[in-house]
């Protein structure tokens, strides 16, 4: 009996495994579909970016976030992630696939150059990325992650922590308190003197001590206020870019005065870049779940200059639809057709690797094989 259970357990972690998922609809999208999760950090938008209203639960709040970066760049509109640790979790309508040599997918946020070209970059709030196959077909978000490799890792060796730990305290119209697993603390500070500041920066939806894990990027903030002119400001600071694999990072567009010249190299991320929690590649061929979370803790000294370094996204596409389609008819053709019916001891499951318990016709999997129930 237990040799049996084995063997079926084993069978069904492989094809959970080889699963892809592509839904229904006369035509795919390449950009977001829906927002899982939202877990933003306190912070200077938050509760405005989508705006919170009373009675709001994490539901609403998610459905919010969907309204606002689900559909192209110009019929989107930003969210924030508040300070570090702060995330966003989304889907496609189809799994994202591992094209070789390519970056798989991009996601727009609000960084910019620097108006002098000093520096490499000037207002990149970079935000960590991770993903995530839907390996048990649940559709839900509830599968290992995996954190995508960027240039930091690369650049600054022994700067980055990647066991960081953050928690947030509530104190209400007034700077939110923060410890850390290093011994520091600090505050998300209020930023008096803007009209589009005065809400309350904890996330009202959600509880007291909100703590986050992960990585933290090493703060990438410089002054130049002695070394650029401008009349507006005594201070000019500027969030350094880095070089790959983060979002909110890098502008946009690789020309500012081409809407069209969309920045793939920069903003794009490669899928074959995950790693798992010891720092080693995963191989991954689709993806299902996208996840972003704020990678600085850092903020300007300068008064009611920034505030808070808070990753913000607007949208996210896949940039190589017809790929992924392809790849995931592929990949359900090289099953073994034959005909069959459901009055068999062994289980059934759909093209989306989930478990069938009431079966009408159509096509399902058993045993990597497919059956057509007439």
């Amino acid at each position: 009996m237990k040799k049996i259970l084995l063997l079926l357990i084993l069978a069904i972690a492989t094809i959970n495994t080889s699963a892809q998922r592509m839904d229904d609809v006369s035509v795919h999208s390449k950009y977001i579909q829906a927002v899982d999760e939202y877990r933003p950090a306190p912070g200077q938008w938050v509760n405005v970016i989508p705006e919170y209203e009373e009675g709001d639960t994490p539901e609403k709040m998610a459905q919010k976030c969907t309204e606002r970066i689900a559909g192209d760049y110009y019929n989107t509109h930003l969210i924030s992630l508040g300070g570090w640790g702060g995330y966003i979790t989304f889907h496609f309508d189809h799994s994202i696939a591992n094209i070789p040599n390519q970056r798989d997918f991009a996601i727009w946020g609000n960084a910019y150059q620097e108006m002098t070209n000093q520096v490499f970059g000037g207002m990149n709030e970079a935000g960590i990325v991770m993903v995530s196959k839907d390996i048990n077909g649940n559709g839900k978000p509830d599968d290992p992650w995996y954190e995508i490799s960027g240039s930091c890792d690369i650049d600054s060796i022994g700067k980055v922590d990647y066991t960081y730990e953050v928690v947030y305290h509530q104190n209400p119209m007034d700077n939110i308190p923060w410890t850390d697993n290093r011994g520091n603390s600090g505050t998300i500070d209020r930023l008096y003197g803007y009209d589009n500041h005065n809400q309350e920066y904890y996330p009202l939806w959600l509880p007291d001590g909100l703590t986050f894990k992960g990585t933290r990027l090493p703060d990438n903030m410089i002054d130049l206020s002695e070394t650029v002119e401008r009349s507006w400001s005594q201070w000019y600071y500027v969030l350094v870019g880095f070089r790959y694999g983060y979002a909110d990072n890098l502008s946009n567009w690789t020309d500012k005065s081409d809407a069209n010249s969309w920045n793939y190299e920069g903003c794009g991320i490669d899928i074959s870049w995950a790693v798992d929690e010891n720092r080693q590649p995963v191989n991954l061929d689709f993806i299902d779940f996208v996840r972003v979370y704020t990678g600085l803790n850092q903020k300007c000294p300068a008064p009611n200059w920034w505030g808070e370094t808070s990753t913000e996204i607007q949208c996210a596409e896949d940039i190589h639809l017809d790929a992924s389609i392809d790849a995931i008819k592929n990949a359900l053709s090289g099953i073994q057709s034959i005909e069959g019916d459901a009055n068999k001891s062994q289980p059934l499951y759909d093209l989306q690797g989930r478990r069938v318990y009431k079966t009408k016709k159509g096509i399902y999997i058993r045993n990597k094989k497919k059956w057509i129930i007439k």
